[in-house]
Order: C-alpha cells, then structure tokens, then sequence
C-alpha cells in the first residue's frame, strides 16, 4: 500500500512514519520541512504545493492522510485568515481531489478543540460542537468538509484527537504535557493557569496507534472518532508531571496556581474508537513523562524556538509576507 502524508514531517508524522515504514508501507510526504527534516531516508517527498496536486499526482496512492495545517490556538490567533485556508480549505481540497482520483480512503487530523467549552459532561462523537474561537471553528470546517464526500468507494475517518503530548523526532515543547515538563526541569516550578479546566490528553504513541488503525480499518468503515489516552484536569496533569519527575530525579518542583479563564473545556469518550476501531491507548501522564525522560537528551535546548510552533511561524510570517499555502503548511497535531 502506498500512502502520501500533507504534513507528515510535523511532530506526529514524524512519529507515526518510522511505524508505517516498518510495517511495509510506501510513504511519500508533502511538507516544506519548516522545522528541518527528522523522517527516515526511505520516505518519499512529493515536492508540490497542496493547491497544485492534481488527480494524476494522487493516482498511484491508496490512502491519503492529512497532517497538515496550523497547529495550535496561538497560531490561529495569530493569524486567523491564514488559519481557515490551512485548516478549512486545505483539507478540503486535497479530499476533493484524492476522491477524484479514486483514493480509497482520507483520514483527516480533526480535533477534540471542536468541543469548545463544556461543564462537567463527557462527550462522544454525536454530541454537539459549540467551539466559537478560530481553531476550533476551523477544525471543524475541515472535518464537514471532507466528511461531506463520504460515500461506499470513498472512506473518510476524521480523528479528533486529544491534546498530544510525548517525544517526537520534530519536538514541540508548547504542548501541555511537554511545557510542564519543560518547565519543571527549567526552572523547577510548573505554572497552572486553570486547575479546573479539564483536557483530553493523547500519548504521541497512542496517536500512532490511532492512525494505524485507521489506515488498516475495514475499507467500509468511516466516521468520525475521539481518540484519547485519557481525560484530566488541568490540576491533575500539573501534580502527575510534577511527582514523576520528583520521583525521578530527586529534585523539588513547585506548583504556581492562577485560576485564569480559559475557553476550552471539555472531556471525551472515545469509546466508539475503541468499537469500530480497535483502538486501545496504552498511557497516561506519567508514560508520557518517562517517554520525555527517556529522550530528554535531544531536545534540552529549552529556549529553542525550532519547539514552539508559534515563534517559527511568526518568524517566517515577518520574512515572507504572505506565503502561499504550501510555504505555511504546518503538521497539525
């Protein structure tokens, strides 16, 4: 099976590929390399912008797997004109024309950001989307978009996924789990801005395994799916980061309580993964923490803003202008 990646050099490509390679895979990718290249020798580069792919490029593909986009609230924030075009018609287009071209199936990088702000329910997939911040909006734009082709030669299975967090390859340190940890070993205090809020945090190898299973799910099968390691408070996430790296290296961390408002709030089934499937996340907080432990070494360059997706993409805004979508396109995990 041959599958092309649009963002597959981002911080979940670059974990996912290794996995697919070693399964017998044929990988090509579509990225810029904004944050340099970590992929192994063997993926493929297809060297287009994606609104200039066209129906013979996607032709020789099986699948197509949409990685690409801003990836974060700040990003967005940002720059929200250029968020909906990466995030809402990109995707879009790129589904259009991998259906024209008799792709078998797209699987699309949505979000649990399309919940918005809930209190104290647990949400599954046919509960409704209240996000009104641009991400959000433009996460779930994407996800109607190509959920609309779906029909019984063209599977499409959105992922909305929990907030990521784990050692990858391209590391980000403006993830949750991440800037805790980044923090506790900086400066020995983790800062917590709203200890109440609650999150759906997702292991970057439970992400892997989510998007293994999709790529081999039953060719009838489509939909949209939760998928998480598990949901916590924000609090919660600050005291299990704090007392794995206590517990490991001996040292003090201090915990800063703000009871900041927050947009965001929201908690997630992800049941229906499980079924449909069979996806079965295998961590939690502290795993993540001693996957960070472990690959500490190549990424302790704190400050660096090669991990802080937002300072890149400022970066290159200020010396480009505006650039088309291929010079923007970002992995959106």
């Amino acid at each position: 099976m041959r599958l092309l990646i649009a963002g597959g050099a981002g911080y979940v490509g670059s974990a996912l590929i290794p996995h697919l390679l070693g399964r017998g895979y044929l990988v090509d990718v579509v990225d810029l390399f904004w944050f340099d290249n970590a992929l192994p020798a063997e993926t493929g580069l297809l060297n287009k912008d994606l609104f200039e792919v066209t129906v013979d490029d996607l032709k020789e593909y099986d699948q197509v797997i949409f990685l690409a986009g801003l990836s974060n609230d700040p990003m967005a924030e940002y720059s929200p004109h250029k968020n909906f075009v990466y995030n809402a018609a990109a995707p879009a287009y790129l589904a259009y024309i991998a259906k024209k071209a008799g792709i078998k199936r797209y699987i699309y990088a949505s979000s649990c950001s399309v919940y918005g702000y809930t209190v104290n329910e647990l949400y599954d997939e046919t509960r409704p989307v209240s996000s009104s911040y641009p991400y959000g909006i433009s996460k779930l734009q994407g996800e109607q978009a190509v959920t609309n082709l779906i029909d019984d030669k063209f599977s499409v299975i959105a992922l909305r996924k929990g907030t990521i967090s784990g050692y990858s390859p391209r590391m980000r340190l403006d993830l949750i789990v991440n800037t805790m940890f980044k923090c506790a070993l900086r400066d020995s205090v983790i800062t917590i801005n709203n200890p109440a809020i609650w999150r759906p945090i997702l292991a970057i190898e439970d992400a892997v395994s989510a998007y293994i299973r999709a790529i081999e799910a039953h060719e009838e099968i489509s939909g949209i799916f939760n998928v998480a390691s598990g949901n916590y408070t924000v609090g919660e996430i600050g005291d299990l980061v704090k007392s794995e790296i206590e517990e490991h290296f001996g040292s003090k961390v201090g915990l800063k309580i703000r009871h900041v408002q927050d947009v965001r709030n929201y908690k997630v089934s992800f049941e229906k993964a499980k079924n449909v499937l069979s996806f079965h996340p295998r961590h939690d907080v502290r795993s993540i923490v001693r996957h960070l432990i472990a690959h500490k070494d190549k990424f302790s360059d704190w400050d660096n803003p090669v991990y802080h997706n937002i300072q890149t993409f400022r970066a290159l805004d200020a010396n480009i202008g505006t650039p088309s979508v291929a010079k923007t396109t970002m992995e959106s995990a």
